[in-house]
Parts: C-alpha cells; sequence; structure tokens
C-alpha cells in the first residue's frame, strides 16, 4: 500500500477513536468527504472512520473503555461511537453487492482492505483515507481530481450510477457545492442512466436539490446540467435555450434563472423561489407588432408550476405556500412608500420577514437583467427595504393585531359573530393604512358604529 505525506489537522476524538482500534489491533482510517474537505482547506463536521474490525467488536472495544455505542447501521457494518462529546460512524471495510433498485445493495460483504473499500465509493474526491502516522490513501487520484477541480466516478460510472442512481444528482450537487466540472465520461454516463431516477425517493431528491441551490456554484452546475437536473423537476427543461426577445434581457430564460439564483441570499426559501420565479415565462410568451417579447401573467404561470413541482417533491405546505407567495409577488411594480408597502405585507400573511424576502428576490431579479437595465430595480429594492425600516421603526399599522380595536369591540357593538366581524376589521385596517383614519380606537369604534 502506498501512502503520501499529508497534513490534516484531526480532533484529538478523533485521534483517540483511531488510537483505540489501531492498539486493539484493527486498522481504521479516516474516509470520505472529511478527507476532501479538509485538503481543500474546507469546513468539515462530520468524520467517519472505515475499520477492518467488524462492527461487534468495535462496540465491544469503545464500551469496555466507557464510551457510548449507538446501533445506528449495523445491516451494513456501521455503530456510531460517542467519544469526549463528538460522534463518529464507524464502518467496517465493505464491498456492496448488486443494486436491483437503484438505490440499496441486494447484500453487503465485509472486506478485508481500505482500498476495496474505496474502490465501492461513488467519486474520487470522496474514495481517500488518511491516518495520522500512515498518511494520505488515494488509490483512484482523487487529489489529482481536487485539483483538476473535477467530479468523476470510481471506476466505470455506469456501474457506479446504477448502483444508486442518487449519485447523478449527487455529481451536480459536489459540481456546485465545489464549484467543479463533471468528468465528460462521468457526465455522459450521467445523461445516459438519468431514467434511473424515477426509483429514488422524492426525499432524498429534495435533499441533494436543497444542498445544490444552496451552493455557491449554482449557476454553472443549473445551467451545464440542466438535461439531468430536468429529469426530477421537468417544469425547467422549457427554460433551456427560450429566447426573451426583449431589450431587458440578455439571457435565455434559464440563465437569468440561474444568475437570480445566484444572487439571492443562500436560504432554502430564497433559492427555491428564484429556481421557480420565471417557470411560466414559456407559457406566458407573445410577441408585439415589433416583435417584442410579453410575459404579462408569467408570476401567476409560474406558482401554478410551482406548486405542482413542490406537490410532487412532497414540500411541506407551509413551506410551499411561503416560495408560492414570493413567486406570484416577484414582478408586481411596487412603489417604495408606506402605503404600497403595508399592502404588500398584508398579502404576505402580514409577514415583514417575507417581505424582506420578496426584495432580495427582487433585487436579484434586477440584476440578472441585460446591462443598463438592471440599476433602477435594483435601486427600487434597496428603497423597499429602507421604507420598511422606518414603517418597523415608527411602529406603523399595518396588520390586524396593530389595530387600536379588536374583535371583541365590533360584538360589544351588538354584532353577532361570523364574516362580518373580519370584513369591518379588514376596512378599518384599510383606512387606517391609507391615511383616512388615525389608529385611534374612539376614531375606529365611531367608524365602526357607522358602517354596521
Amino acid at each position: 500500500m502506498e501512502c503520501t505525506p499529508a497534513n490534516i489537522s484531526l480532533p484529538t476524538s478523533a485521534c483517540t477513536a483511531l488510537n483505540l482500534l489501531e492498539s486493539n489491533s484493527k486498522e481504521a482510517w479516516i474516509v470520505g468527504g472529511c478527507v476532501r474537505d479538509a485538503l481543500m482547506g474546507r469546513t468539515y463536521n462530520d468524520i467517519d472512520i472505515a475499520t477492518s474490525a467488524h462492527w461487534q467488536d468495535v462496540q465491544k472495544i469503545f464500551e469496555d473503555n466507557g464510551y457510548r455505542t449507538f446501533e445506528t447501521g449495523v445491516k451494513h457494518g456501521t455503530i456510531t461511537v460517542e467519544v469526549d462529546t463528538r460522534t463518529f460512524e464507524i464502518t467496517t471495510y465493505r464491498s456492496d453487492g448488486t443494486y436491483s433498485d437503484a438505490r440499496h445493495p441486494d447484500h453487503v460483504t465485509f472486506v478485508n482492505s481500505i482500498k476495496e473499500d474505496l474502490a465501492r465509493r461513488d467519486f474520487t474526491v470522496n474514495a481517500m483515507a488518511y491516518h495520522p502516522q500512515r498518511g494520505l490513501f488515494d488509490p483512484f487520484h482523487g487529489q489529482a481530481d481536487i485539483a483538476a477541480h473535477l467530479i468523476r466516478c470510481v471506476g466505470n460510472p455506469h456501474k457506479r450510477l446504477s448502483e444508486d442512481a442518487l449519485r447523478i444528482i449527487r455529481a451536480v450537487r459536489f459540481a456546485g457545492q465545489l464549484e467543479f466540472t463533471i468528468d465528460p465520461s462521468t457526465a455522459e454516463a450521467m445523461d445516459e442512466s438519468k431514467q434511473l431516477l424515477k426509483h429514488i425517493a422524492v426525499e432524498r431528491i429534495r435533499a441533494e436539490w436543497e444542498k445544490l441551490l444552496c451552493s455557491s456554484g449554482i449557476h454553472d452546475a443549473l445551467v451545464n446540467y440542466i438535461d439531468v437536473l430536468g429529469e426530477t423537476i421537468p417544469e425547467l427543461l422549457p427554460l433551456k435555450g427560450f429566447d426573451q426577445h426583449t431589450i431587458y434581457h440578455r439571457y435565455d430564460v434559464l440563465e437569468h434563472t440561474a444568475y437570480v439564483i445566484q444572487g439571492v441570499s443562500p436560504t432554502p426559501l430564497l433559492r427555491w423561489a428564484a429556481l421557480f420565479h420565471d417557470l411560466g415565462k414559456p407559457k406566458a410568451f407573445s410577441t408585439d407588432k415589433d416583435g417584442a417579447g410579453h410575459f404579462y401573467s408569467h408570476p401567476k404561470y409560474s406558482a401554478e408550476l410551482a406548486r405542482q413541482a413542490m406537490k410532487r417533491l412532497k414540500m411541506s405546505p407551509r413551506f410551499s405556500h411561503d416560495v408560492a407567495l414570493l413567486v406570484t409577488y416577484h414582478d408586481v411594480d411596487l412603489q417604495p412608500e408606506p402605503k404600497a408597502v403595508k399592502r404588500m405585507i398584508r398579502k404576505l400573511d402580514e409577514r415583514p420577514d417575507l417581505f424582506r424576502a420578496l426584495c432580495n428576490l427582487k433585487h436579484s431579479d434586477a440584476s440578472a437583467h441585460a446591462q443598463g437595465h438592471r440599476q433602477k430595480g435594483m435601486q427600487k429594492a434597496i428603497d423597499l427595504n429602507l421604507c420598511l425600516d422606518r414603517i418597523l421603526a415608527e411602529k406603523q399599522p399595518f396588520s390586524l393585531k396593530d389595530l387600536a380595536m379588536s374583535g371583541s369591540d365590533i360584538l360589544a357593538l351588538g354584532v353577532q359573530p361570523g364574516p362580518q366581524i373580519g370584513t369591518l376589521l379588514n376596512q378599518l385596517l384599510d383606512e387606517v393604512i391609507d391615511g383616512r383614519l388615525p389608529n385611534d380606537h374612539n376614531a375606529l369604534l365611531a367608524f365602526a358604529k357607522q358602517h354596521i
């Protein structure tokens, strides 16, 4: 076995776990993403260990030395141990059997060497092992691929991807997170195997998508690998190459979308909203007599398609609702003055945080327009945020809970319980927002008496 020197700093608890195994005549290595990230100078949290010991032996070794263990994946040779408040997944060297469902190995075989264990892993950058004394073991040239900024399957890419089709999306996710490209042979196999994604649980696909969307390299990953990604969200495919035929846009709808995603804050809410914000443009497209493109009602169509995609991906109703709200209102020509801002906050479930998110989306949307057509929209988004700052600082009323009158006050006037109470409260709030009534209990009471 040939190892190369490597200077990776490990926490004391990880060294303790390695030493405990090896002092009991069991070989052990740090493996997986933490090795990759350490070599790249990236922060890592989870540390995985591979060992020649069977899980029962690992359990006995640690428990005999006073450490807690948890049987988290013993079917596949994995046990979790806790050392100095930090947990480590420790897995027996193994080789995976056939994958008849393109998701899980039908069986696993425990093997004797770290090389055999690394050979089953997905990508070369994840197939390296490290030991503080022995150094870096890199039989599949993962370090060279890191230097080349390349995602490449270990061994035959078709075989790797057929074992677990989620690796098709994981490859794109790693490309986005690491700002790498995908090796041509791996990319070709991904395209030829993408139909296998239908075997993968949507929850797993959604989790990979969310990591991809929140990555620093999302623009290039989305544009370069849309054909594969579109297998899981087909609503995106019509955006590719769709010319907007307008002086306001220099990119097709897909690349515009990619720039908007890249520009918003990297939170799931904003990144999903940015991904979906222009889904409806192909359906809404029309041209005028001069050939200029228009997209009337595209936010409405985009929200419909977004809801369809989010339902299929089994997103929570609350999260889907919030995303759809941002998509619905992202293109509203909103003036940065209190009345308009307060009315929009009401449409956004009376939530200032959603209004902040809408401003963020609007700013990024404007920044992805053609040169010369960006600044006005970007500045307006900034001004909208400043207007909200003033509203909140001055505690100006914008929601029913801010009114100096409640439903119980209306009931006291003799109004029977029912929808009329809500209607009257909303009417009162409209009067206050528009400045026709002060937010004063007596003034609101007098108005209510005149309108019951």
